[in-house]
């Protein structure tokens, strides 16, 4: 197994460039984008690895090439001693990965909301990545202008009433403190059949974090897959963000093989940068 993950990390990237160019080619040919604007800070959502302990995360992480990442509860609990935090800072620190937020987080009294914020500061992040319900969302607003940390609320897609798409949440938290914002799941946008470059358009100037992903259908069943072999259009996804110069992270968020999700996150962290090799 240990062969088989070293071997698809070394080889990613060669053998996804190919597929690249022939699934994304009009995408990639119009638009001349110049070099020097092509940087994205790419990451990972924990809840990819939620089968496994911390210590395995991050390692996972490291092998993945990547050095952001968010917390799952499963990873570092709400209700963690500042001890635990602080063991769980360290190793973050000596495998190089940056802890920047933590997510997704539901809040739907006061005291979820407090709790929330208190992880939040106690572990140095950047941002919450949440779901706060309406009668706590004012409230909410009040602990972001306290804490100073940004608020990204998380589109669920289908079945979500909340927060079913990235404009609709936009529409609700447009007017409130600019630290209030959205973390664009891409995947739950195409399962609406929306079209994430409108949606991530739309609501650009409140999006401090994209959960990447692809999906097998723009339809409710649609099912998380490795990038470039569902349905969305990554090169043009990405392209886009770039002309735009998104300075959030683009986490990876692989749901599928719980069991076993490194050689696919992988496979997806190979695609992603062979589409940005051939911008």
């Amino acid at each position: 197994m240990t062969n088989r993950r070293s071997f698809l990390k070394t080889a990613g990237i060669g053998m996804t460039i190919p597929s690249v160019l022939s699934l994304g080619r009009n995408s990639l040919e119009s638009n001349f984008i110049n070099k020097n604007d092509i940087s994205l800070n790419l990451g990972v959502a924990s809840y990819s690895f939620r089968n496994f302990t911390l210590e395995q995360t991050l390692e996972m992480t490291e092998r993945a090439g990547l050095d952001r990442i968010t917390f799952k509860s499963m990873h570092l609990g709400l209700n963690s001693s500042k001890q635990e935090i602080e063991h769980a800072l360290m190793l973050c620190k000596s495998k190089g990965i940056t802890l920047y937020g933590a997510g997704v987080i539901t809040m739907k009294t006061k005291e979820d909301v407090d709790q929330a914020f208190d992880y939040a500061k106690n572990a140095k992040l950047e941002m919450i990545i949440g779901v706060p319900y309406p009668d706590v969302l004012e409230y909410t607003e009040q602990q972001v202008k306290q804490y100073n940390i940004k608020l990204a609320i998380h589109n669920h897609g289908p079945g979500d009433d909340l927060y079913t798409s990235g404009p609709k949440a936009y529409d609700i938290i447009k007017k409130m403190d600019k630290r209030m914002g959205l973390c664009l799941d891409i995947g739950h946008v195409k399962r609406i059949n929306r079209d994430p470059v409108q949606d991530f358009k739309y609501c650009f100037d409140r999006i401090f974090d994209v959960h990447l992903k692809d999906v097998t259908a723009p339809t409710a069943d649609g099912t998380n897959c490795i990038i470039g072999k569902g349905v969305i259009d990554m090169p043009h996804f990405l392209k886009s963000i770039i002309k735009l110069k998104y300075k959030g992270t683009c986490a990876f968020e692989y749901e599928a093989e719980e069991n076993d999700p490194l050689p696919g996150l992988m496979a997806c962290v190979g695609y992603v940068r062979g589409v940005l090799a051939t911008l």
